[in-house]
């Protein structure tokens, strides 16, 4: 088992170039696999976590409802946006400045072979990044993704998250928002739940601006600990 996971911190990225590589990533991992299979081989695969904020952008999963989108085409190339039918998990969802995306590009079978233990530690690597500012996160039942203030009438989400897993590695992965313009969510029924609210890290805090980087370091210190892992650039 390989526990070294590679890091990129991939800056400001067109979201489909995005996607282009982390399926590079995820065939060359499943082609070690294939391999180790067929030639009863004992390669390690390598593990990727990509750090990336996107230009304004909504993703649509392969289960999700295309009228929760709530553009015409006309109207996205109005707010300088694009649209992507996505090949993940879940609904409906925004990227854009202020928001930290997290890929981890994992071989689970280095880890566990788990989805549903998986999301919940990705959760969990997010609910005590927000510890750390005193923030509660909480987990909302049958909804992925973590949120604050559940079981009130102001319960509101801070971190959207979708996977893809095929042989055991995985794809995209979770959005934070930090220093996120809210007002992008008013043009979608944010994964398709109706009726709650969408939050970021600076309007819980008060401030103009948290520091990105400095988040960034404590969502890679977590997901170390809770995966039991080591990041190396």
């Amino acid at each position: 088992m390989n526990k070294q996971i590679h890091l990129q911190d991939l800056g400001n990225k067109d979201f489909k170039a995005t996607w282009d590589y982390q399926e590079t990533l995820f065939k060359e991992i499943v082609a070690i696999k294939i391999q180790n299979r067929r030639e009863e081989a004992q390669l390690l695969t390598p593990n990727y976590f990509l750090f990336v904020d996107h230009p304004h952008v909504y993703t649509l999963g392969k289960s999700g409802d295309f009228s929760n989108l709530l553009l015409s085409e006309k109207q996205l190339e109005a707010k300088g946006a694009t649209f992507y039918k996505i090949n993940r998990g879940g609904d409906i969802t925004y990227h854009g400045p202020g928001q930290i995306v997290g890929y981890p590009i994992l071989d689970l079978e280095n880890f566990f072979t788990d989805i549903h233990k998986y999301l919940r530690f990705l959760e969990e690597v997010v609910i005590l990044t927000l510890s750390e500012y005193n923030i509660i996160g909480e987990r909302s039942e049958g909804e992925t993704g973590v949120w604050l203030g559940i079981g009130t009438p102001f319960a509101r989400k801070i971190c959207a998250m979708g996977v893809r897993a095929s042989r055991w590695v995985t794809m995209h992965g979770f959005a934070l928002n930090v220093n996120a313009d809210l007002g992008y969510f008013d043009n979608i029924i944010p994964c398709g739940i109706k009726g709650k609210a969408v939050t970021s890290l600076n309007v819980e805090l008060g401030v103009e601006k948290v520091n990105e980087q400095e988040v960034k370091e404590k969502i890679t210190k977590h997901f170390s600990q809770i995966f039991e892992c080591t990041f190396v650039k």
